[in-house]
C-alpha cells in the first residue's frame, strides 16, 4: 500500500518561503515512470496543480507558479520537498502531495493534506 504524508509548518509569514516535505512509503520515488506531485486547494476554490519531480529527478511546474516554486528530493529518505517563495495570503491552502504512476496527470495516491496559512 502506497502512503504519502505531508509535513511542515502550518503558519508562514508573508514574504517568507513555504517549505513542505512529503514522505513516501510503499513505493520508491525513483520507481520508473513515477511522478511525484504537489497540488493545493485554496478555501472555496478548486484544486491547483503546482508541479512535479519525476522518477529521474526532472521537474516541471505550473506556469503561474514557476517563478516561485521549487521541488527537490532526498532519495535516501524517499522524500520530496516543495518550496514556495515570497508567499502572500493568497497562498493559504491545503497542500497535498500525490503520486502519478505514469505521467498522465492521473493521481492515484494522495497524502491527507496539510493546511498552510500565510499570515502575520
Amino acid at each position: 500500500q502506497v502512503q504519502l504524508q505531508e509535513s511542515g509548518p502550518g503558519l508562514v509569514q508573508p514574504s517568507q518561503t513555504l517549505s513542505l516535505t512529503c514522505t513516501v512509503s510503499g513505493d520508491s520515488i525513483t520507481s520508473k515512470s513515477s511522478y511525484w506531485n504537489w497540488i493545493r486547494q485554496s478555501p472555496g476554490k478548486g484544486l491547483e496543480w503546482i508541479g512535479f519531480i519525476s522518477f529521474s529527478g526532472n521537474t516541471y511546474y505550473s506556469p503561474s507558479l514557476k517563478s516561485r516554486a521549487s521541488i527537490s528530493r532526498d532519495t535516501a529518505k524517499n522524500q520530496f520537498t516543495l518550496q514556495l517563495s515570497s508567499v502572500t495570503p493568497e497562498d493559504t491552502a491545503v497542500y497535498y502531495c500525490a503520486r502519478d504512476p505514469s505521467g498522465t496527470y492521473y493521481w492515484d495516491y494522495w497524502g491527507q493534506g496539510t493546511l498552510v496559512t500565510v499570515s502575520s
